[in-house]
């Protein structure tokens, strides 16, 4: 028997289940969170949960938002459970299930509405994960694209916004002629510096308005960098029947992930914070050290280990990385030539952690995606892989790993009959094109910047991709693996 999850049925769950341990009455809001997909309500919202059951910061709750039609979709899902949701937790050892609360409302899909509540005085932060390509960063130059045809559309209708930084916008200028002091503005999403990147969009389009509102930006808001990590899969109809087989509880939008968590976050809160500290979230001056990393180890390494095993017939990352040419391939790659380039963080050793990352991804019960983690390649590759090679090149360090990599890469893109990327069509015709001649590749500068220029990493990315066309994948990768053993 299952239980329609809301908080009328609360008492009714198995006890196996945990609910919180709060009133959702005594909850207002302090949060405003653009973006309510999977790992958001895996990561803050479950942390904000753990803090309201010690019975604290109860006027932290957060306000849902979106502008996407999948935000619609899981507003339909979540407003007859009373914004409730099913985390649960997959082990080797254990499932463990949570029903979290920490959301008490979701604004309609409407982009006043969600302006009038960022003028709200009760909400003093907004948070956001609206995806890698959502902040408008133009490849070539790494700054904010301010000729986007969006961004252009909300610095000429800044009443009418499309763009989620033109919502933000509105929001904020209507906050500021109502005298309120600004929230905020608080990035989980996996960009380094991404409070920096945050505010670079917002002053972007501020500036195509008024330089006094680009002023005000840049001198009274707060956009603290932060660092987030928890792998959270795409819920299916069989994630959804497994909560309802195993735990009796009919969610229509639970998330599953893995027990591992991690945030952390410089702490620059001028309207104040909840007080995270209590539950695992770690405080820091800077925090680029440990974003990096994050992106480039365990970012890095689902790269690399996604397009080889696509292209090798994986479905799940735990079969993945239990192939152990792919396994070595990942470990080789990044001992030789990611670990080496970055900078030490006292009291972490990096192979370390690239262990616990290769044991988190070889959890079978998270079954994870090798499709998840080829989405996006054009938004991701820039932010994960590139910015070693640009490294490597400046040290003269090696490189070949990272070229192959990307040549692998090259090769997904051409073959796949799914290609999931905004740049879908173009990524195609250039790997199909890369085949004869590699610099076409390479010539995207909208995704590899004036990387295709330097003549090293060219001619390295060049033998790279004869190799991937010239034989199947396993044997380039015991052939990489070969010549650096030899």
């Amino acid at each position: 028997m299952t239980t329609s999850l809301s908080l009328s049925t609360l008492s009714q769950l198995p006890p196996r289940v945990a609910v919180p341990s709060y009133e959702r009455a005594d909850l207002s809001p302090g949060i405003l969170h653009i973006g309510m997909g999977n790992f958001h309500r895996a990561h803050q919202a479950a942390y904000l949960d753990r803090l309201f059951n010690l019975g604290i910061d109860h006027d932290w709750a957060i306000v849902g938002a979106g502008i996407m039609p999948f935000d619609a979709a899981r507003r339909a899902a979540l407003a007859p459970q009373d914004w409730l949701n099913t985390v649960v937790e997959l082990s080797p050892e254990t499932y463990a299930a949570r029903v979290t609360g920490a959301m008490i409302d979701f604004c309609p899909i409407d982009a006043q509405a969600i302006i009038e509540r960022i003028a709200d005085p009760a909400i003093r932060i907004v948070s956001l994960t609206i995806t890698e390509g959502g902040y408008f960063i133009d490849a070539v130059t790494g700054q904010f694209d301010a000729a986007h045809a969006d961004i252009r559309h909300d610095a000429a209708m800044p009443d009418a916004p499309i763009t989620v930084f033109g919502i933000l916008l509105a929001g904020l200028r209507l906050r500021k002629g109502k005298g309120h002091p600004p929230p905020t503005i608080l990035s989980c999403d996996n960009i380094p510096e991404n409070g920096h990147v945050a505010r670079q969009a917002l002053a972007g389009l501020a500036a195509l308005i008024s330089d006094e509102l680009h002023d005000w930006i840049m001198d009274q808001l707060a956009f603290p960098n932060s660092m987030v990590d928890r792998i959270t899969p795409a819920t299916s109809e069989a994630k959804r029947a497994m909560v309802a087989d195993i735990f009796g509880v009919e969610d229509a939008a639970p998330v599953v992930c893995e027990p591992f968590t991690q945030w952390v976050m410089e702490d620059n809160f001028p309207l104040g914070r909840p007080a995270l500290e209590k539950v695992g979230v770690q405080f820091v001056n800077d925090i680029a050290a440990f974003e990096t990393m994050k992106l480039r180890i365990l970012n890095a390494s689902h790269a690399a280990l996604s397009y080889p095993a696509a292209l090798m017939g994986f479905d799940c990352v735990h079969d993945a990385v239990a192939d152990r040419d792919i396994a070595d391939w990942i470990g080789q790659l990044m001992r030789d030539e990611v670990i080496p380039l970055l900078a030490p963080i006292p009291g972490v050793n990096y192979r370390d952690y690239l262990a616990t990352c290769l044991d988190r991804f070889a959890n079978p019960e998270v079954r994870d995606t090798i499709a998840r983690l080829c989405q996006d390649g054009s938004n991701r590759q820039p932010k994960f892989i590139l910015p070693t090679i640009s490294e490597a090149l400046a040290a003269g360090r090696p490189l070949d790993g990272l070229a192959l990599e990307v040549a692998l890469w090259c090769r997904y893109c051409a073959e796949s009959a799914t290609l999931d990327d905004p740049r879908a069509d173009t990524l195609r015709d250039a790997a199909r094109a890369a085949r004869q001649r590699p610099a076409a590749f390479l010539a995207m500068t909208e995704v590899f910047g004036t990387l295709g220029e330097q003549e090293r990493f060219a001619r390295a990315f060049a033998r790279q991709i004869e190799a991937v066309w010239s034989g199947d994948v396993r044997s380039v990768l015991r052939s990489f693996l070969n010549r650096k053993a030899g």
